[in-house]
């Protein structure tokens, strides 16, 4: 493991995580034509980190953070955009409380389903300092002014971590989730969905499904022994819902892999591309995932071979395998930390570069077969350093891309955004 993944391992895993640097920005230009940029003005107010983006109906884009500012409660916010009325309220809050952990890594999410509510879900640290934290689910039924019915998604009492969540529609009414479980860890084997015991001690892959009322199904195990620490992704296929994370084998190589939710059944996850990176502890870099019909397309970091690297794979067949990756970017600066998209033509991908100069926000356009980058361009210059500026946000609709990130200046975290054309 490199020096630059061990600080990643640690500061991410440690809350709550703390950053202050100098913010150089290079405005998004403004232009006419495919590739084009402008800057998209948000109402996240200084003191704002960890972004999620998420396409809603309507041709709407909901944006959410955690406002975390000296002598405050943590706060967690959210807004709805569209390009006919811009921004539709001042930012409502969720949820706000010092028990709200604040995680550049591990972030909130949103969803909204199709009869029209919205879904949060976010890190709470467990009452009278037990040592772990749940992750907590939530639903609005008047477009997030109230949220008044609130559970917890992990059924376990055990002080140990719950977090880096995936949430998808499972039908108009319900939600479907998937979250790393730190329940067996040091409480002896678990046993995977085939029955056989794993290793452990093992951090595993869960997943369940919460109805209109957030009654909760069946709490299902999707893998017995996955990475400890690595954002899991979801996306829809023509198949159902297909799960990407970042696996660990028995050896500690970890690698990404894929399931996807067929009849009510997790299918025995595969590895996207086997890399073959050994690493003896969480690099926190999990994949980023993307699908149209039976198309879905994944990017991820790996240092397998010793340099670091972004990937970009594509699956014809709503996951059942991937076509060899293609390199996106790869070098010493390469931090990875992708976010991708698909719309009917293109694959988008976004990712962190850092050297002497500073870190950058990259973008990159590829038609669906990956076969060469249509556009790589550098959308911002960032004064933050390391996990300070966190994990960039991307989401595409029949216009372009919408792109969210974080800087920092004296010290302060703010949210800064950016409008791609198709």
């Amino acid at each position: 493991m490199n020096t630059r993944t061990a600080l990643a391992f640690a500061l991410a895993c440690s809350l709550p995580l703390l950053a202050a640097c100098k913010r150089d920005t290079a405005p998004a230009q403004s232009g006419n034509g495919p590739g084009a940029m402008q800057t998209w003005v948000l109402p996240a107010e200084a003191g704002s980190m960890a972004p999620d983006l998420v396409l809603a109906p309507g041709e709407r884009v909901l944006l959410s953070w955690i406002n975390r500012r000296p002598g405050r409660r943590n706060a967690l916010q959210f807004a709805s955009y569209s390009e006919q009325a811009g921004w539709q309220s001042q930012p409502r809050t969720i949820a706000v409380g010092n028990s709200l952990i604040v995680n550049a890594a591990d972030t909130p999410h949103l969803l909204a389903t199709p009869d029209g509510a919205l879904w949060a879900q976010w890190l709470q640290r467990q009452p009278e300092d037990a040592g772990g934290y749940d992750l907590v689910l939530a639903r609005s039924r008047d477009g997030g002014m109230a949220w008044t019915q609130i559970t917890r998604v992990n059924d376990d009492a055990r002080p140990v971590e719950h977090g880096f969540a995936a949430l998808w529609p499972a039908s108009a009414d319900a939600l479907g989730i998937a979250w790393l479980d730190g329940r067996a860890q040091g409480v002896g084997e678990a046993h995977g969905p085939d029955g056989h015991s794993a290793a452990s001690g093992a951090m595993q892959l869960r997943a369940n499904r919460f109805d209109m009322s957030l009654n909760r199904g069946a709490d299902g195990l999707v893998d017995a022994r996955s990475c400890d620490c690595c954002q899991t992704a979801v996306a829809m296929t023509a198949r159902g819902p297909l799960l990407a994370y970042r696996d660990r084998g028995d050896d500690d190589v970890r690698d990404i892999a894929v399931t996807r939710l067929e009849n009510g059944a997790w299918t025995a996850p595969k590895a996207v591309h086997a890399d073959g990176w050994k690493i003896d502890a969480c690099p926190v870099a999990g994949p980023a995932l993307a699908a149209s019909g039976d198309t879905a397309v994944v990017a991820w970091y790996s240092e397998a071979g010793g340099t670091p690297t972004l990937r970009l794979a594509r699956s014809p067949n709503s996951g059942d395998r991937f076509f060899d990756p293609v390199t996106v970017d790869s070098g010493a600066a390469v931090l990875g930390r992708a976010a991708v998209g698909i719309d009917a033509g293109q694959v988008w991908v976004a990712w962190l570069r850092e050297d002497s100069q500073g870190q950058a926000l990259m973008l990159a356009r590829y038609p669906l077969d990956l076969s060469k980058p249509l556009q790589k361009t550098q959308v911002a210059k960032l004064g933050a350093r390391g996990l300070a500026s966190g994990y960039p946000k991307l989401a595409v609709d029949a216009g372009g891309a919408w792109l969210v990130w974080t800087d920092v200046a004296a010290g302060i975290s703010s949210l800064r955004g950016a409008r791609v054309a198709r």
